[in-house]
């Protein structure tokens, strides 16, 4: 076997190894150490060439950037356990109720609140199933249609700034963590309304599948349920606006006062005050908090180390340059290259997690769109909303997993009339795994939804260039020329 066979040979067996179902990270070091073992010995390269994986390895602990994954995570887990949700969805759903979809419109808006304050998947989807599910149940909401709206609301934290899953992105492509939530602002608001479009279109063709909830069933009115929305919303839009706008993250602000590390920090904190502000801040949430942060931490970082080593030996034998040549010869250029790169990616994510795709095959695929010219702020935003899918479509979606467990413990319970089909939930999921998909084409086709808040760059005309110097400074006068100048630079002065 030649080098050039080679790194294909490697790329199938990155392919089956996470598919076997073992931990990816142990899995892709041994590929990686196994095939960099094979690599000396037929010669393709010498065994110093590994002696740069400590000094790799070194380098992904001592990332700065990294460190603000565990403190947004921190962040998120603490006002997941604060009872924020609960409170929300039990307000807006007051005040959207009356109206057909109303409690779709809730969820929805919840959603894209809390993914902004709370970043896990998990925990948004069970929260928010808990207080939503039993109440569209028993005002008669398509079973389909509820599983399917509290499994897509739960996922829009994948792209809502301070997304975890950006920060990541924006490491790998050597992007400005502020600019790449510049750029998800844009996709986030078209997904929120797409998500309420549809509502609003079944609740005109099928307006049985989405009723209206009763008035009399309304516990608030007026003024105290408007307060009770303000209460949950405005400290909640206070965090975020301190968190984005002191990294830079917001629209309008051009200026970062904090690095994205700093301003994780300062959420954790603000997170803690939040819980404070509900009387759950307990030592019991900070120990749940904190346990479940060290666990996400430790494995980004496993995952981490794993892709370095398979990384460092595939461009060893010139994978790079495979890869390369392989997509930048697609037809169609830019929105070739962009095509074929998120299919390959939504069919990817059917079998893996975010976390896996950013670090394995983000890196990949980085280079090559850097060469095609592609924005890579536009690049990550676009593979951001591509891998919410992974969350959401049958039959691996995370999300639909949570739910599956949600309503089986309700059921038992008995705060649901009757058992959830998986059927239900599986079925319910594709309408929405389709907006999702028609927010990629979107991106992929007007990147102005990316770039408009972005900061405009500026561009400098080369040929109107002046340099002045001075030279009316002691050394000598505008009549002398520059080797004149150096030497009078150069004599001690008087």
């Amino acid at each position: 076997m030649s080098m050039e066979n080679f790194a294909p040979v490697m790329f199938a067996g990155l392919i089956v190894i996470m598919l076997i179902g073992f931990p990816v990270a142990f899995s892709l070091s041994a590929l990686g150490l196994l095939c960099g073992f094979y690599a000396i010995y037929m010669g393709w390269f010498p065994a110093a060439f590994m002696s740069a994986l400590p000094l790799n390895v070194f380098g992904i602990l001592s990332n700065e950037l990294l460190l603000a994954i565990p403190f947004f995570t921190l962040m998120g887990a603490i006002l997941e356990k604060c009872g924020l949700a609960e409170d929300m969805l039990d307000s807006m759903g007051q005040l959207f109720g009356p109206v057909r979809g109303g409690l779709g419109y809730s969820v929805i808006i919840v959603g894209f609140i809390l993914g902004a304050i709370t970043g896990t998947v998990a925990g948004q989807v069970i929260a928010m199933a808990m207080i939503s599910l039993p109440v569209m149940m028993r005002y008669g909401y398509n079973m389909r249609y509820a599983t399917g709206v509290l499994a897509a609301s739960g996922t829009i934290t994948q792209l809502v700034p301070p997304s975890l899953v950006l920060v990541v992105l924006a490491d790998q492509l050597g992007a400005s963590v502020g600019d790449m939530y510049k750029g998800a602002w844009g996709p986030s608001i078209l997904q929120v309304l797409l998500f309420a479009l549809y509502t609003f279109l079944l609740s005109r063709i099928k307006p049985s599948h989405v009723p209206g909830v009763p008035k009399e069933a309304r516990t608030l009115s007026g003024f105290q349920l408007w307060a009770k929305c303000l209460r949950g919303i405005i400290p909640s839009a206070i965090l975020i606006f301190a968190v984005l706008g002191s990294m830079g993250g917001l629209p309008g602000i051009n200026t970062a006062i904090c690095t994205p590390t700093e301003a994780g920090a300062m959420g954790a904190v603000g997170a803690m005050i939040l819980a404070a502000i509900h009387r759950r801040l307990t030592w019991d949430l900070i120990k749940g908090a904190m346990t479940g942060t060290m666990r996400i931490t430790a494995m980004v970082v496993f995952i981490l180390i794993g892709s370095r080593v398979f990384s460092l030996v595939f461009q060893g034998v010139e994978g790079g340059k495979w890869i390369e040549h392989l997509l930048s010869d697609l037809p169609g250029g830019q929105i070739g290259f962009l095509l074929a790169v998120n299919v390959f990616i939504f069919f990817l994510a059917f079998f893996l997690d975010f976390f896996e795709i950013a670090f394995i095959i983000l890196p990949l695929l980085g280079p090559v769109a850097d060469k095609l010219g592609i924005n890579m702020v536009w690049f990550g935003v676009l593979l951001c909303v591509n891998m919410q899918t992974s969350f959401m479509h049958p039959p691996f979606g995370f999300a639909l997993f949570y739910l599956r467990g949600i309503s089986d413990t309700l059921f038992k319970n008995g705060a649901l009339p009757r058992k959830v089909l998986s059927s239900d939930i599986y079925l319910g999921s594709i309408p929405w795994v389709i907006l999702q998909l028609l927010l990629v084409v979107i991106v992929i086709f007007f990147p102005q939804t990316v770039t408009v808040f972005l900061d405009k760059e500026q561009k400098v005309d080369i040929d109107k260039v002046q340099i002045e110097t001075p030279v009316d400074a002691g050394y000598g006068n505008n009549n002398d020329n520059l080797d004149d100048l150096f030497k009078r630079a150069n004599e001690p002065r008087k």
